[in-house]
């Protein structure tokens, strides 16, 4: 153990060494369910991905914290400026309709409030083969031993739930049709198509069926968010944002394709994903469109694409990622960062507003914080942002579990297809179901 504070009494800072990284991280899991509000963020070790940064951040009770369903920026912004500390939260896709004239007619069974941020009384951040722990709230020492004290025993949860969904696959079918209508009238030229799954009266473990799917996922996007009864177990491969000094980065994904147990298949598939004009005709599409977004708020001229059709490999999946950077403005605070690019454009379509209309007219319920974002801000104003994709929604008090998925329609989709990709980007979430 290191004390950073030079006093072991004080609450303070502290890093101790871990020689089982998976081990450390499932017993911090455990011992943070005695709060209420809990946000993990895990990298699971991907070294693949540009601009990796931290590779295990928890944070656990709150400070100081906004829960918002109004006037969020303005709150966020206000939050944002009142202490120099690490912060940790969640926005929702909905809020886009405080940012553009736009609203959202469909229902929402989880009622995520459209943004939460809060201060962490305990931050534990993992790097290499150490966990630094800084508390506000209890001594570092006494965290340490607490959480190396857990036993790690799995809960049965309730097996085989009936899955429905909100937009059946006739519907779904019939709905990729009529966006190449729109696209063909010159509404959009691409869109962004979601449906979701559901079981009611549902009753589980969330931390037990969040290991399972980060498990079978290893994203470098994972979120394990608990606020109070409500959860958010994600396995995104996708980041929205981030933050390091003056450069902001978005790192939009567009094209996906399945995994072979078989090598030479496998390296395949990886080329065909590569090489799919459709793919990558999709994935321009998105590069334009967040070109576009960072320019709001980048210095003129700075905006450029860093890597183009970038192909990441995860357990069940390739995918087609591209990296945009730009340096940004002095002026432009870090809230107005995240306004200016939200929603991602890689879930909404373009031209982004006309999407997002179209969106609200043929999806049957309301995205909530699917399609959102979770991330941090460090002390030094940095941050990192995901995408809430891959990822299980659950209400405990409710017993409501929610999962969604989507894909871009162009003019080229073949709807079948398209219906087979929400299988294959489902695939996760139903097997650990």
């Amino acid at each position: 153990m290191k004390n950073l504070n030079g006093n072991s009494e004080n609450k303070g800072v502290a890093v101790f060494f871990i020689p089982d990284i998976k081990s450390f991280k499932q017993r911090s899991l455990l011992w943070a369910q005695q709060y209420s509000i809990v946000a993990a963020l895990d990298n699971n070790l991907n070294k693949n991905q540009l601009f990796q940064s931290n590779e295990f951040l928890l944070a656990v009770g709150a400070k100081d914290e906004i829960s918002e369903s109004n006037n969020c920026f303005s709150a966020i912004h206000d939050f944002f400026n009142k202490r120099n500390e690490w912060k940790f939260g969640f926005l929702c896709y909905d809020i886009k309709n405080e940012i553009e004239d736009l609203q959202s007619k469909n229902e929402e069974q989880l009622k995520f409030p459209l943004t939460h941020f809060f201060n962490p009384e305990t931050l534990i951040r993992i790097t290499g083969s150490e966990a630094e722990i800084i508390s506000s709230h209890k001594n570092v020492t006494e965290i340490f031993y607490e959480i190396n004290s857990v036993s790690i025993s799995e809960k049965h949860t309730s097996l085989f739930p009936e899955i429905k969904t909100t937009m059946p696959d006739e519907d779904y079918l019939m709905k990729v049709e009529k966006i190449k209508e729109y696209i063909t009238e010159g509404d959009v030229y691409e869109l962004n198509l979601c449906r979701e799954f559901y079981c009611e009266n549902y009753k589980c473990d969330p931390l037990q069926l969040y290991f399972k799917l980060n498990e079978t996922s290893l994203a470098p996007y994972s979120v394990f968010y608990k606020l109070h009864s409500k959860y958010l177990l994600c396995a995104s491969p996708e980041r929205f944002l981030k933050k390091d000094a003056t450069k902001i980065i978005s790192q939009p994904i567009k094209g996906t394709i399945r995994r072979s147990e078989d090598e030479q298949m496998d390296i395949q598939l990886r080329s065909k994903l590569l090489n799919s004009e459709k793919d990558r005709t999709e994935n321009v599409m998105i590069v334009d469109l967040v070109r576009n977004d960072l320019s709001r708020s980048c210095v003129a001229g700075s905006v450029i694409v860093e890597e183009l059709f970038g192909i990441y490999t995860y357990p069940k999946v390739h995918q087609m990622v591209s990296t945009v950077c730009g340096d940004l403005r002095n002026e432009i605070a870090i809230s107005d960062a995240l306004k200016n690019a939200f929603p991602m454009g890689s879930m909404t379509g373009a031209p982004k507003i006309r999407a997002m209309q179209l969106i609200d007219e043929l999806e049957n319920s309301k995205r909530g914080l699917f399609s959102g974002a979770v991330g941090y801000i460090t002390p030094e104003n940095d941050f990192d942002f995901n995408v809430v994709i891959r990822s299980i929604l659950y209400d405990a008090e409710n017993k409501y579990l929610s999962f969604s998925a989507g894909g871009a329609i162009t003019i080229d989709s073949n709807p079948q297809s398209e219906l087979e990709e929400i299988l294959l980007k489902t695939e996760a979430v139903r097997n650990i179901l």
